[in-house]
């Protein structure tokens, strides 16, 4: 790394490289995953597969041929349903009722990195090979890394599969629809209804 790249960024330098020396880097790709947006289950897998080293017709399991993976703008991830609330992260210091949780906002408003981090890790085989696979992930929370003069390959997530409604979903849904339509053309009647009644009572009135 050029004391160039490592000038320009202004994070933790000295955490954003560790254990790089452990890495044999000849031939290895370095591929950029850009997490503004992104689902964090579904751009954990495709780290994930890199890593790992999935997508390579060379693939072999007792072997760690991945790539090294550059994720950015971790504090932009994106969870669905009620996640961010109701999914925790739960460790015990080892004493007595000693029990610890942290919700998954809190965790994003604390370190943003262990939240990618942690779905990549529980997503790979528990072997030998986990903790250099490890290495080889490098997150960051804004879109500054020290890596800017090595050769970034920026990786293109798939397109998402929409799962067609299932006929029972999609008759729920039609007929959701015809209440509401039902319940406005029932609220406009009425109101027609009354007015030509309040123009009746005037008539009477005069």
């Amino acid at each position: 790394m050029t004391t160039q790249a490592a000038a320009t960024f202004n994070g933790n330098l000295k955490k954003a490289v560790a254990g790089l020396r452990r890495i044999n880097l000849e031939g290895l790709r370095w591929r950029v995953f850009d997490a503004k947006g992104q689902v964090l289950g579904r751009l954990a897998s495709q780290i994930a597969t890199v890593v790992q080293g999935k997508d390579k017709p060379t693939y072999t399991p007792n072997r760690d041929d991945g790539d090294l993976c550059v994720v950015i703008n971790a504090k932009d991830i994106c969870v669905t349903g009620r996640k961010l609330t109701d999914k925790f992260y739960r460790w015990h210091t080892g004493y007595v009722g000693n029990l610890k949780e942290r919700s998954l906002k809190d965790q994003m408003a604390k370190d943003p990195t262990e939240v990618i981090r942690k779905a990549v890790l529980r997503m790979l085989p528990r072997n030998k090979l986990r903790d250099d696979r490890d290495r080889k992930l490098r997150i960051f929370a804004d879109s500054e890394h020290p890596f800017g003069d090595r050769p970034l390959e920026p990786y293109i997530m798939p397109p998402r599969k929409v799962r067609e409604m299932r006929p029972r979903a999609r008759r729920a849904v039609i007929r959701a629809q015809k209440k509401a339509e039902q319940q406005e053309n029932g609220g406009n009647e009425s109101r027609k209804g009354r007015k030509r009644k309040n123009e009746e009572n005037t008539e009477v009135a005069a």
